[in-house]
């Protein structure tokens, strides 16, 4: 009986986006990102208190920059350690900081709206959360990462309940840090220091997990990121190993990317308004280096299937494109 043959799924490098700045289409030590609205991408800015630059940034996979939000004393209190980002679907944005255990609600446009939360390990207290992401219904499940536990909560912060322990079994966490929730509410979340990706139901029901120690394929050290697209497809930021990996929907490696970049075409501009800096460059040794990742620690899928992993130290994002398989024929046992 003839059986039709499917090609595996690859993958191919598109561009990157932002270069290392304070402001602008620029980032500073980035740590998370999501897409809301029309496609525009927040990327939270963490850099470091002194330096000024703590904020949000808006963007496209194009390459435009949008606006920015949440420097100093425009939102109260102001952010210190912002960890993590999402988006509901009717564009507010909620991001948590580590510093303060407390989420703080945007408008789509940055205006601030709201915080709420505060430091402890009961039901609804937080100790230095990381991830945070909305379900369908729009309300958050927030990584309580020291508390080494997932709780969820309505937008406006009502606790609903939680799961997860600290210790290596299924559906424990050694300081875990971020979250995805797949189209059929499935909720992956980066056991960070256990070096693996755990799967739930949106219960809390412990489904799979995979990944172990090590720098082989499908191993991770200190996974930080995953997102999930519409195929069940999952993409994991290998921090410590400086790559991203990817995996099918049984949590099946696929294959690794090491990074490809490419100067960003607002870097391009301010090299060529800065004849000394193309000159620097053209002497300077191990520019090869540049297109890798240097401790990836996000990864997002947009709506139109674009892979975007969030480059912390290199202060980039790389975008990456899915080229979908097709049937390239018949196999009858022998012959196509």
């Amino acid at each position: 009986m003839a059986t039709a043959v499917k090609e595996a799924v690859t993958f191919r490098y598109s561009h990157s986006i932002g270069r290392r700045e304070n402001g602008g289409l620029g980032f500073r030590v980035p740590v998370a990102l999501t897409c809301g609205l029309d496609d525009v991408i927040y990327v939270v800015n963490r850099s470091a208190e002194y330096k000024g630059a703590t904020r949000i940034t808006m963007c496209t996979v194009g390459e435009e920059y949008v606006g920015e939000f949440g420097r100093g004393k425009s939102v109260d209190p102001p952010l210190v350690w912002p960890s993590g980002i999402a988006a509901e679907s009717n564009g507010t944005i909620h991001v948590i900081d580590e510093w303060l255990n407390r989420v703080f609600t945007f408008t789509k446009d940055g205006e601030f709206i709201a915080s709420w939360g505060s430091a402890g390990s009961g039901d609804g207290e937080l100790n230095g959360p990381s991830g945070i992401e909305c379900d369908a219904e729009d309300n958050l499940y927030v990584v309580d990462s020291k508390n080494n536990r997932i709780q969820k909560f309505t937008a406006d912060g009502r606790f609903l309940g939680k799961f997860g322990g600290e210790g290596t079994g299924e559906g424990q966490f050694n300081l875990p840090w971020g979250i995805d929730i797949d189209a059929n509410g499935g909720i992956y979340v980066a056991d960070w220091r256990n070096d693996r990706v755990q799967k739930f139901s949106p219960d809390g029901e412990f489904i799979m997990g995979f990944g172990s120690s090590g720098i082989r394929d499908g191993e991770f050290d200190r996974p930080a990121g995953v997102a999930i697209d519409r195929d069940g497809t999952a993409y994991v930021a290998d921090w410590r190993n400086d790559r991203v990996q990817v995996f099918d929907e049984n949590g099946i490696f696929l294959t690794k990317w090491l990074g490809d970049a490419t100067l960003h075409t607002a870097a391009m501009a301010k090299l060529d308004s800065n004849p000394d800096m193309w000159q620097q460059r053209q002497v300077a040794f191990g520019l090869e280096r540049e297109k890798l990742f240097w401790r990836p620690i996000a990864v997002e899928v947009d709506s139109q299937g674009r892979i975007l992993a969030l480059d912390s130290l290199r202060m980039r994002i790389q975008v990456y494109l899915k080229i979908q398989p097709y049937f390239v024929g018949l196999y009858d046992g022998g012959r196509l």
